[in-house]
């Protein structure tokens, strides 16, 4: 039996989509402007790259004819000749251009409702909330309060966390409510503990996902966060692909934040892990472990962490690159029959103003040993791809979404 290997490249999208502008993100693109910079000489890192943008084997999957198909243009250090893959475009048709809204309709569900958000201002959660929550918690109260970044909240408040035992809250744009605590001087199960009290209160108001942001270090060496975080997230309310991959038996690896993402939703092996090389190894290792039949999706969450919120553009390149540079090492492990994707969930175009996602169509980059290379178009949802899937591995197929093969 065939498998699957899809691998969620976190927010490398490839060109505003026809929505856009509706919210915020007209001109938005991802790749493309991370192309121009590299291509201008504005992401030149001595001794690690240098130059145009450098990604061979994407772009002989067709990473760079999907940017043409969904931009019309082919960013400068790019070629659109697709030699060795089955490509195209998706687009989404849930409302947000966040993590969850992506990923579930990649599974073949699209969100059928919009996410709630905490208001851009100081303090950013209501207060009967907070009241609630260290009244249960048993909390001598919280720090931060805000909208902010997970790497400076902790520099900032890291030291006054540890000398008063008070969690650090704080959330952003996306439907997020984050928890920062030291794993040491808090504890890490303290921190989890708090975290599923917090969901409780959190998931009536449709806030997608309460994250632990745990973290090590000291006022003197500086906080660092650890690779011990945790998503706590609403269950999708219908069926989706891991679902359908478990009831029949097969084996579904969920690697990286993945399980977190789905709620735990059809998982039969979950394995954690951080930082994008960390979550490639792991890859290969379940390519080795699994049986025919299975699944394996990877969520590779750097690009968008790291790079894309921090605005980082000649980081993200250098990610970029790093990654590209690997994909060989996933074909030499494929058997006849398995079929290897590569795709995103939404944009965050380290160009763009603000820190917040971009809403982007995504590239659709498929390789098989048994494919001969073509183009499956512009498809009207990301559903598409869980069908797709679903058809290749021979198990039922979703209510959404049309099979590109």
């Amino acid at each position: 039996m065939p498998r699957v290997i899809l691998c969620v490249l976190d927010s490398v999208g490839i060109g505003g989509a026809p929505d856009a502008a509706d919210f915020g993100d007209e001109g938005s693109n991802t790749v493309g402007h991370i192309a121009e910079q590299c291509a201008a000489g504005n992401c030149d890192i001595e001794g690690l790259r240098q130059g145009p943008l450098h990604l061979p084997n994407l772009n002989k999957l067709g990473l760079g004819a999907s940017l043409e198909l969904s931009t019309g243009i082919v960013p400068p250090g790019m070629t659109n000749e697709a030699e060795g893959g089955v490509w195209g475009v998706g687009r989404e048709v849930s409302i947000g251009k966040d993590t969850p809204s992506g990923h579930w309709e990649i599974a073949g569900l699209p969100v059928p409702f919009e996410w709630g958000y905490f208001s851009d201002t100081d303090p950013a959660f209501p207060e009967d909330l907070i009241e609630q929550i260290v009244a249960e918690a048993d909390l001598p109260g919280v720090l931060g309060n805000k909208h902010a970044s997970g790497t400076v909240i902790i520099e900032q408040l890291g030291a006054e966390h540890v000398r008063t035992g008070k969690p650090i809250c704080y959330t952003s744009v996306d439907s997020v409510f984050q928890i920062a605590a030291h794993e040491e001087h808090f504890g890490l199960q303290k921190l989890y503990d708090l975290c599923e009290i917090v969901f409780k209160h959190t998931a009536p108001l449709k806030i997608g996902r309460v994250i632990a942001r745990p973290f090590a270090g000291d006022e003197k060496i500086g906080f660092t966060r650890t690779g011990n975080r945790r998503d706590f997230a609403i269950a999708p309310p219908d069926e989706i692909l891991l679902d359908r991959v478990k009831a029949a038996g097969r084996q579904m690896y969920a690697i990286g934040k993945i399980s977190d993402i789905y709620a735990g939703r059809g998982v039969t092996h979950k394995i954690k892990a951080s930082g994008n090389m960390n979550l490639f190894d792991r890859t290969l290792e379940a390519m080795e472990m699994s049986d025919d039949g299975a699944m394996i999706m990877t969520n590779f969450v750097d690009f968008d962490s790291e790079f894309g919120h921090r605005r980082d553009v000649t980081g993200y390149a250098n990610a970029l690159e790093q990654f590209d540079a690997r994909i060989p090492e996933l074909i030499s492990r494929m058997r006849p029959d398995d079929l290897l994707l590569f795709t995103a969930d939404h944009g965050n175009d380290p160009t763009a103003p603000g820190t917040d996602h971009t809403r982007e169509q995504i590239p659709i980059l498929m390789f098989s040993p048994a494919l001969k290379p073509h183009c499956v178009g512009i498809r009207l949802t990301f559903a598409d791809i869980g069908q797709s899937v679903s058809k290749w591995l021979g198990i039922p197929l979703g209510v959404h979404g049309t099979s590109f093969l």
